[in-house]
């Protein structure tokens, strides 16, 4: 049989895909945009809070110390919660790992051992005596050989170069 390799002209006709190298341009400048404005507005409240605090009006510092306690308070509190957030999500983490997770672990080491058990028996009762047997025939048939009893016979090959 004769079959011929697949043609790779559709292959040849396919566009390779490549990421737009001008996406990633926008999406870097707009990345490094985003941080200037970020550093700009920290800058404005240094700085706005180093005016404030410079100036004599202690009514307006007390003011800023205490909207920053209140801020403050309101951090600890979403801290607070996100601990508790992530409690409730570890515990469900570890009641799966037990009551699935462990299962599953334990079912694929029954079968490995029962896998292992099984390829023991089938080496010890099936593949050795085999070997074995043909351990013995090949040394039979060679003292055959050597004693001129048999010839060797020879492996007849075809027009097609099979056996």
């Amino acid at each position: 049989m004769s079959e011929e390799a697949p043609s790779l002209e559709p292959i040849k006709n396919q566009v390779p895909v490549t990421v737009d190298k001008d996406v990633e341009a926008r999406q870097e400048r707009k990345i490094i945009i985003i941080i200037i404005v970020v550093a700009i507005v920290f800058l404005i409240g240094f700085v706005a809070t180093f005016v404030l605090l410079m100036s004599a009006q202690a009514r307006a510092v007390a003011q800023l110390r205490d909207v920053f306690i209140i801020f403050l308070a309101l951090q600890s509190l979403l801290i607070g919660l996100v601990l508790v957030i992530l409690m409730i999500q570890l515990a469900r983490l570890i009641n799966l790992l037990n009551n699935e997770i462990k299962p599953i672990l334990e079912s694929t080491n029954d079968t490995v051992s029962n896998l292992r058990g099984t390829t023991s028996f089938l080496s010890d009762n099936l593949v050795e005596p085999v070997i074995k047997l043909n351990e013995t025939m090949a040394g039979f048939t060679r003292f055959l050989v050597l004693t001129g009893l048999i010839r060797k016979q020879k492996k007849k090959v075809d027009d097609k170069g099979e056996m």
